[in-house]
């Protein structure tokens, strides 16, 4: 079954209730994560979709899981300039960190159609272009069949089937949006003097670092606003790596990559789309350059350059570091 079927039957399959309610946890001044009308939150959900997630069998020839390319350590990203699937196929981007993902509005980094976390979990386990976990529809019924009979029963217990496709996807969703980070040194209000003086340049206009990465989660792609930015990386970008521009063919739209949560952002390295910047000082000394294409005609107007001096630079560089949740 094609990706885009799949993602499809997900809205059309029936309500299933949570077999209890679940409690969230949430850190102060966050609100409740959006979750689908028919994947409701349950504990033995996020249970077995944290088995799921850490499970090798859910790729085709058992070599990797979920967590091979998002390591908890690393704020669920790999470390890797861009990924690589179970087959040895080197991805195009960077993996995103899954760092409060229950709040993005999108959720990969340059297609606006995959909203929910349901869906974005097929793309993984049976895109082709590059393959990841690289497993087949049949393949992997069969190995739930094995091994998570009973806990799909209980996670989905009104489900006549409960072995299904899309009930693999509502489980490691709703792990997903457990992976809530909210408790940094700077949420708990403990920021060192320099932290603080680099908190006051990220929030500085001369800086203009929240018109992108603002609000809660340090993200202005947050809830039902879909953001996404061309920051002057390459002119002209890659015809294999255009950004929204290859879903919604429009030559505005070449460049055009969301901007991903600061949070933990220190343990998220290489940056951008491509993981093509190392640092966190390579980022900043790129931004104030106004992007490595400053002539990009399709350069956003939020990317104008600034003047840093070592010692302001070395502020925002630690005050980052403060957004780490230990």
């Amino acid at each position: 079954m094609k990706i885009v079927a799949l993602i499809a039957a997900l809205g059309a399959c029936a309500t299933t209730p949570a077999t209890e309610p679940y409690a969230w946890d949430l850190p102060p001044g966050f609100p409740t994560p959006r979750v689908p009308a028919d994947n409701p939150m349950s504990d033995d959900k996020v249970t077995l979709g944290r088995a799921l997630f850490n499970d090798t069998r859910l790729s085709g020839n058992g070599t990797q899981s979920c967590a091979s390319c998002h390591l908890a350590e690393l704020a669920f990203t790999d470390g890797r300039t861009t990924a690589i699937g179970s087959t040895g196929a080197i991805g195009r981007h960077n993996s995103m960190s899954l760092t409060n993902v229950a709040y993005n509005s999108s959720q990969t980094w340059a297609d606006p159609t995959v909203i929910d976390l349901e869906a974005q979990a097929l793309v993984p386990l049976f895109g082709i272009s590059p393959v990841e976990l690289g497993i087949t529809e049949d393949v992997l019924l069969s190995r739930m069949r094995a091994s998570y009979a009973d806990d799909l029963a209980a996670a989905f217990p009104d489900d006549a089937d409960p072995i299904t496709v899309t009930n693999v996807a509502r489980a490691i969703a709703s792990f997903e949006r457990t992976l809530i980070s909210g408790s940094s040194r700077f949420d708990r209000h403990q920021l060192a003097p320099q932290e603080q003086r680099g908190l006051s340049l990220f929030e500085s206009e001369r800086l203009g670092c929240r018109s992108c990465h603002g609000g809660f989660n340090f993200t202005v792609a947050t809830g039902d606003r879909i953001q996404m930015f061309n920051t002057a990386l390459y002119d002209p970008y890659p015809a294999h790596d255009r950004g929204l521009a290859e879903i919604t063919q429009i030559t505005a739209d070449i460049g055009r990559f969301k901007p991903p949560t600061l949070r933990n952002i220190a343990l998220t390295a290489p940056y951008m789309h491509d993981g093509s910047l190392a640092t966190l000082d390579e980022v900043i000394d790129t931004y104030a350059s106004g992007g490595r294409a400053s002539t990009s005609p399709y350069r956003s107007p939020l990317v104008t350059g600034f003047m840093l001096t070592p010692d302001e630079k070395a502020d925002l560089v630690a005050f980052l570091g403060a957004l780490t949740n230990e």
